[in-house]
């Protein structure tokens, strides 16, 4: 048998190599990597492996079972795929920056305990945080500190739960929790702001699309499906999350729909793609459960590939907003043949990869009779053909010609985005293969039955006609250049308003300080300590000092020197020495 490591230690470690190796050599290893990820995967076995004891407790880096080993498999793949088509980047800080993003994701997903999860948690932010800062601009910078930000308080809150958990536990092991206490809630919204919870959301639709090119392929894949993972393992069958999930498949619709930036509108696309997954998770049955995970694994690889497509029309153009794109088709028809195929997976159209998993959580909601979630699922799957469907192939190489000719992608990029289509659409028409590794086995789930493809078909047709008809009759919102306002909007007007607050009262109570006991009191005692003892002493002193040089020249001298101290209120280096002595003394014979 192989000797195998920790998933986590092949990226992470070899992510240390990579400024140090030169030229093609570079290129053959960043592929190489996930290779032997994957290599190193498939000889684990199922159980637990590699613990370490540290004081009380056992730090676990491998505990395998079905759940961890499919999203190792899809995150080694995806890995692959990304680096493959970031070939043409020659700035290390984004290889290394998505080395240890993809190797944090694995030690999330194959970690035993709270403390081996938490660190491999956090170090996602790391990761994932220098893949936006890469881009090396100004908006990516202000958006790389407020997801910095809003991760630390999500992680903060996390820890809380965890050290609290095993408190009460007594044991760190990582598993089943459910909603019982003040730390399984902490610990819940720990991993709901990772997931872009409603509201909580707004970090990713902010950082996506300000992250470079190829780093958006990674940001797409791991830290919502880590959280997905994590909700999967401590929170099957959470009530709560079945109605989350299904505000998250419907409220992205109505932003994504008036969006103009087209990665923007992936972006609120994936945010209703893990919706579906939440909502999976909280109805918590085998057949919910394998759909939500299947739903992950080909959420992956079918936005990822949307994500491709754009980023390729970016690389070339420079551009990504609708209302600048538009009859790229004639130069670049590879790239949008692989963006149709992205966009009919997420559409979940027959013999295409969304097809076969999205369907299981409806299904399960239908079995589970519940008809208002079941009706939520319904509208958010036509409307998510609406933005990302439709709007972004039709945007990005169709509507009108905005002129533009480049180039088709480069070879790289093509070759990347030709291994996802084809992924896609081997899932799509037999899914089979997937469904052996979800973590239910005998539930027995066919979706190409004839009620249920007719059923799909129907709506999806019924949607493109809507679409068209709201197209010619100018009812379809127009892309415009503008920016939508979302849920930060609140707390930046806040923080804002609590910055100007802040500043006039807490300044006005520092001015008003100072001018009271900086220039007020502080500078009467130091004009009293200056100037009125030296006057004061100088009648004191004044005929002993007049008598030391009654006569002549120095009683002239000494009046000079009378008069000047009178005018100017400083006295003679005598008389302060003098003064010092006295006040010695004073302390002397105090003490």
């Amino acid at each position: 048998m192989i000797s195998t490591v920790p998933p986590a230690l092949l990226f992470i470690l070899g992510a240390f190599l990579v400024p140090f190796i030169k030229g093609k050599w570079k290129s053959a290893y960043l592929l190489l990597l996930p290779v032997l990820g994957f290599i190193n995967l498939i000889n684990i076995p199922e159980g637990t492996h590699w613990e370490i004891r540290f004081l009380d407790y056992a730090l676990i880096l491998g505990k395998m079972d079905r759940l961890s080993l499919l999203f190792g498999y899809i995150f080694l793949l995806i890995s692959f795929i990304a680096f493959l088509y970031a070939l043409h980047v020659k700035d290390d800080l984004q290889h290394v920056a998505g080395l240890v993003y993809a190797g944090s994701a694995l030690g999330v997903i194959s970690a035993g305990d709270f403390f081996t999860f938490f660190i491999f948690w956090e170090m996602l932010t790391v990761g994932s945080i220098f893949l936006i800062w890469a881009r090396r601009t100004r908006a990516s910078l202000g958006a790389g500190f407020r997801y910095l930000l809003i991760h630390a308080a999500g992680g903060l809150c996390l820890l809380a739960g965890i050290l609290l958990h095993v408190h009460q536990q007594g044991s760190a092991e990582f598993g089943y929790i459910g909603l019982n206490g003040l730390a399984s809630y902490l610990i819940f919204f720990g991993f709901g702001l990772n997931c872009a919870w409603p509201l909580l959301h707004v970090w990713l639709t902010d950082a996506y699309p300000s992250a470079t090119v190829t780093g958006t392929i990674f940001l797409s894949a791991f830290t919502t499906k880590t959280a997905v993972y994590a909700l999967a393992r401590a929170f099957p069958g959470t009530e709560a999350l079945i109605w989350i999930g299904a505000l998250m498949t419907a409220f992205p619709i109505f932003y994504a729909v008036i969006e103009n930036d087209l990665r923007r509108v992936l972006s609120y696309s994936l945010i209703n793609q893990v919706g579906f997954m939440v909502c999976g998770i909280g109805i918590g049955t085998p057949l919910s459960i394998n759909g939500a995970v299947s739903h992950a694994f080909n959420d992956i690889l079918f936005k990822a590939l949307l994500f491709m497509s754009m980023g390729a029309v970016m690389y070339r153009t420079g551009k990504i907003n609708g209302t600048a794109l538009g009859g790229l088709y004639k130069t670049m028809p590879l790239t949008c043949l692989f963006c149709m195929v992205g966009a009919a997976s997420i559409s979940a159209f027959p013999l295409f990869s969304g097809f076969v998993s999205k369907s299981m959580v409806m299904d399960a909601a239908g079995e589970g009779h519940m008809t208002v979630i079941w009706f939520i699922l319904l509208f958010a799957s036509a409307g998510v053909f609406h933005h990302a469907g439709i709007k972004i192939p039709y945007f990005a190489f169709f509507s009108h010609d905005s002129g533009m000719r480049p180039k088709e992608a480069p070879l790289n990029m093509l070759l990347a985005m030709g291994i996802t289509a084809f992924l896609c659409i081997f899932i799509g028409s037999y899914p089979w293969p997937l469904y052996d590794l979800l973590p239910y086995q005998d539930v027995g789930y066919n979706p190409y039955t004839a009620p249920h493809v007719l059923g799909q078909t129907q709506l999806l047709f019924f949607s493109a006609l809507a679409f068209s008809l709201l197209i010619l009759s100018g009812i379809y919102p127009a892309e415009q250049r503008c920016v939508n306002l979302d849920a930060d909007w609140i707390y930046r007007m806040a923080g804002r308003l609590f910055y100007r607050v802040a500043d006039k009262a807490l300044n006005g109570l520092n001015n008003a300080s100072e001018k009271v006991f900086v220039g007020g009191l502080a500078g009467f005692l130091g004009r009293i300590s200056q100037d009125g003892p030296a006057r004061s002493m100088l009648f004191l002193l004044l005929p002993a000092w007049l008598l030391a040089g009654f006569k002549g020249a120095r009683l002239t001298q000494k009046e000079k020197i009378l008069r000047r101290t009178l005018r100017t209120g400083t006295s003679p280096v005598g008389i302060g020495a003098a003064l010092a002595t006295i006040l010695l003394l004073l302390v002397f014979l105090l003490m």
